[in-house]
């Protein structure tokens, strides 16, 4: 799993949830999108996570889509 954080000179991330830019903590994840066994192997896809360090809304997004 890969973590970013965010510093002092960076403003964070917009969250829907605060209306506002907050700190955000981000992490990338291995999703198997897929609930069949046999196709599971090959249904897992990267997505971006971001959790606001405020109110601790999540959200994932689709690294493919970014």
């Amino acid at each position: 799993m890969v973590t970013t954080a965010t510093t002092d000179s960076q403003p964070g991330e917009r969250c829907e949830n605060c209306n506002a830019m907050t700190p955000h903590h981000v992490t990338l994840e291995i999703i198997t999108e897929s609930e069949e066994d046999s196709n599971a192997a090959f249904s897992r896809e990267p997505y971006r996570v971001t959790e606001c360090q405020q109110c601790g809304t999540t959200s994932k997004q689709r690294a493919n889509n970014l």
